[in-house]
């Protein structure tokens, strides 16, 4: 399992998301976005977004923190994990 997670250091949305991941006691690459060409690799692979956080599990984007709240509170996060 791959999970990739593009992030800024002062986004407390995605802090938030670093935190239900690792209660999940599962490993992720963090990319940090404040240099212009990774926030554009990020941008190019979620069709235009720059907003942060990106969640990528196995290749799959599933959106920012919201939705990686939302899996988990309909019972289908830990089944991508």
């Amino acid at each position: 399992m791959k999970i990739e997670i593009y992030t800024t250091p002062t986004c407390p949305f995605c802090h938030a998301a670093k935190e239900l991941l690792r209660a999940k006691s599962v490993t992720f690459e963090e990319i940090i976005v404040v240099d212009p060409d990774k926030r554009g690799t990020m941008s190019a692979r979620v069709d235009g977004s720059t907003s942060v956080p990106q969640i990528f599990i196995n290749g799959t984007h599933i959106g920012g923190c919201d939705d990686l709240y939302m899996l988990e509170e309909n019972g289908k996060l830990n089944a991508l994990l």
